[in-house]
């Protein structure tokens, strides 16, 4: 498979590898009221690119963009796993790499949807549920909560394809969104949720956050849907799951189980198959 990897797609492996670790970083801090975690992760996620400011001055409508899919993502995620049960919530959250190869023709003029890649697509979401909710037994109870996780993907699927459409921006731009989306968390956390005062241990953890999953990802992933194709890159994209299971695992001492190797055989072929498929 190493042949079809391009830079883009290396990049795109690079913010999925920052996203897996996630879940663990988030298990570890579940103590903290979430918009308060990701408004402390974002500022400082942002904090790299404070030195480039000057490629700040980029259009309002693209900075607004910015701020849809940064904020909005993760405004609408807390909702989903405060209303809904949250292993459900996560799974149709992850509909967002299928809904990224099934709005690329939409939202890209040029780019066509295939067989291969809607079939690969498919396959790799099979996968993501199987190492999301594989071995357990699903709530079968309805909940608004399930909307605001499917408009969680649907904003993340948006943000990421009409990054494309808008002028291009320099990367370093991404540091404004962080910042700004970190002060409206924080804004949230004031209005919403009871104050709490962090342990070293816990700025240490939220550090590591924000320079990692909620700050460099955000620039690797721009720059490989910046280049690279968004259809292909929408089917690697189910390897976060997978690597967030398997890390999950590691740092809770849980056993490795057939679901999660059935996943990662889903996982993997669907990404062999989209990423061979051309046109």
């Amino acid at each position: 498979m190493s042949r079809y990897l391009s830079a883009p797609h290396l990049y795109a492996l690079g913010a999925i590898a920052l996203w897996a670790s996630l879940a663990t970083l988030g298990v570890a801090l579940s103590h903290l009221p979430p918009f308060l975690l990701t408004g402390l992760s974002l500022l400082i996620g942002s904090l790299p690119a404070w030195p480039r400011w000057r490629e700040w001055r980029i259009p309002g409508p693209t900075v607004a963009l910015g701020l849809y899919g940064l904020f909005g993502y993760h405004f609408l995620l807390f909702i989903a796993l405060r209303d809904a049960p949250p292993v459900e919530a996560n799974l149709v959250n992850y509909l967002w790499p299928l809904l990224i190869v099934v709005l690329s023709p939409v939202l890209l003029p040029g780019l066509k949807l295939h067989a291969a890649h809607l079939g690969a697509a498919l396959v790799g979401f099979a996968g993501a549920a199987l190492a999301i909710a594989g071995g357990r037994q699903l709530s079968g109870e309805l909940s608004w909560g399930y909307l605001a996780a499917l408009g969680s993907a649907i904003i993340w699927a948006s943000y990421s394809l009409l990054t494309k459409r808008v002028p291009r921006f320099p990367t370093a731009a991404i540091g404004l969104f962080g910042l700004v989306s970190g002060l409206l968390s924080l804004l949230c956390h004031a209005l919403l949720e009871e104050p709490v005062a962090l342990t070293a241990r816990d700025w240490v953890l939220v550090t590591v956050m924000g320079l990692g999953p909620l700050g460099a990802a955000f620039f690797l992933w721009d720059r490989a849907l910046k280049d690279g194709d968004p259809r292909t890159i929408g089917i690697l994209s189910y390897v976060t799951p997978l690597g967030s299971t398997l890390m999950l695992m590691l740092f809770t001492g849980r056993a490795f189980s057939p679901w999660v190797a059935g996943a990662a055989a889903l996982i993997v072929g669907a990404a062999v198959v989209g990423m061979r498929a051309r046109g």
